[in-house]
């Protein structure tokens, strides 16, 4: 069992104990800084609408959390740690109550050294990048909300994104160097993870201490154009994808395939976008142009919107209508809209992808994002889900499952049930070191909840 927060607990007395540091406890803000995306599903929606914390933290410095962390063991409080909560799941929603600490305002880029930089978990990607830059180098990933995402929210949440076509996902090795948390012991302590070490961490939703400082590795920066390609039937767009992000010798950084109709959702675009059409959005480097436009004429694509790097810097991002933007852009439209997120098994022929095209039909709409996994690109899914009911939800899930596709079910909020599907032994093991009293984001993690039984 978890610890849920004494009914009688002083919050006047909380708030004074936490002087010095901003304190929030005004019922609207606390409400909102309690949410995140997790109303893509409508599974999620009722078991989580009603959880809200009883007040919120800022902290701007490690010592900050030092001292949150204190007070929270002491009165024995759940914590629940917060970036920009762009999250899609659940991942910062108070399931107890209690205290909220949001890091957004840690915000720092420490240091930058070719190939590696050292943040505070607040810092916005897009603000890294703006520092990296300068040097010549950029983040290696990002999700699509990579605007507002700060880092932390993004380890501790996130998974892959932009730039996962040729990086991989976060959780591969080499993607995060290092991470200081503070830990929730009687006296809490501050500890560095590094190199395999910060798998204990690493998407952990902040259930196994609070990140107070990452090293993360940089990729160098290109120019990067942002093109849309059209075809007239959707698995030449599948294939295509497939072969550019087999094509190593041409530098990308998103590779995105729509089935028609979803691009009709991307009221932006509308008039880029010829009716009827399916699509691959694009980001290559602007050296690469020429071969890029030597395989768009082998799978007889036609380029419909394109921008230099220097274009695509003003306005609105391609990137911002793919991987989660997709559904949210969706969502825009007909609120009724769901989603899935499958990974189909390493197969050049994209078959399986070509059934569930077919079995499905507008039921499920395809939406391809190409990542690397275990040195080969690989077709990820983010379908758009015409739902009706819980039950045919889970037929669809099952379905796919029984056809060798892999679901991280994105309408849970446990950890392991989403995409781990086990119980991670080193994790819960770390936890109970470092939050004996199961104090962090209580409720997320199954290995805690089961480890009796375990």
């Amino acid at each position: 069992m978890t610890l849920t927060a004494p009914r009688t607990i002083d919050w006047d007395a909380i708030a004074s104990e936490l002087a010095g540091i901003e304190v929030i406890r005004d019922a609207a803000q606390v409400a909102k800084l309690s949410k995140d995306y997790y109303t893509y599903s409508p599974i999620l929606r009722p078991l989580l609408d009603d959880k809200v914390a009883d007040l919120v933290v800022r902290s701007v410095s490690e010592a900050e959390v030092l001292q949150v962390a204190q007070v929270c063991v002491r009165h024995r409080i759940p914590l629940t740690v917060r970036g920009a909560g762009t999250g899609n799941y659940g991942q910062c929603v108070p399931l107890e109550g209690g205290v909220i600490l949001d890091l957004t305002q840690m915000q720092a880029v420490k240091w930058v050294k070719p190939g590696l930089a050292c943040v505070e978990p607040g810092a916005k990607l897009v603000n890294i990048d703006k520092q990296t830059r300068e040097l010549g180098w950029e983040i290696r990933m990002a999700p699509s909300t990579y605007r507002t995402a700060t880092i932390g929210g993004f380890i501790g949440g996130g998974s892959g994104g932009i730039g996962s076509v040729t990086y991989g996902q976060l959780r591969d090795r080499g993607n995060l160097h290092a991470v200081r948390v503070v830990t929730m012991e009687d006296t809490p302590r501050i500890i560095e993870l590094r190199g395999d070490e910060v798998q204990k961490v690493n998407h952990a939703y902040g259930t196994n201490g609070i990140i107070t400082e990452l090293e993360i590795p940089l990729a160098p920066a290109y120019p990067w154009a942002e093109l849309i390609i059209a075809f007239d039937d959707f698995m030449t767009a599948a294939r295509f994808g497939q072969a550019l992000s087999d094509s190593d010798g041409i530098t990308k950084k998103l590779v995105t395939v729509f089935a028609h109709p979803v691009p009709t959702y991307f009221a932006a675009l509308r008039n880029s976008i010829p009716d009827g059409k399916h699509c691959a959005f694009v980001m290559v480097a602007e050296p690469s142009l020429e071969p890029f436009a030597d395989l768009v004429k082998e799978f007889g694509g036609a380029v419909c919107y394109q921008k230099s790097a220097q274009e695509a810097g003003k306005g609105t991002l391609l990137m911002e209508f793919t991987w989660n933007h997709t559904t949210l852009h969706a969502r825009s439209v007909d609120p009724t809209l769901t989603y899935l997120q499958t990974l189909f098994p390493a197969d050049k022929h994209l078959t399986l992808v070509e059934h569930m095209y077919h079995h499905f039909g507008d039921e499920v709409m395809m939406h391809l994002e190409f990542l690397r996994t275990g040195g080969t690109a690989v077709p990820a899914a983010l379908q758009l889900v015409r739902y009706s009911t819980p039950e045919r939800l889970r037929e669809i899930i099952q379905y796919h499952e029984e056809q060798g596709a892999f679901i991280a079910n994105p309408h849970t909020y446990i950890l392991e049930d989403g995409g781990r599907k086990t119980i991670d032994p080193v994790q819960l093991a770390f936890k109970e070191e470092i939050d004996p009293y199961g104090l962090l984001n209580p409720g997320k993690m199954r290995a805690w909840l089961e480890r009796g039984s375990i």
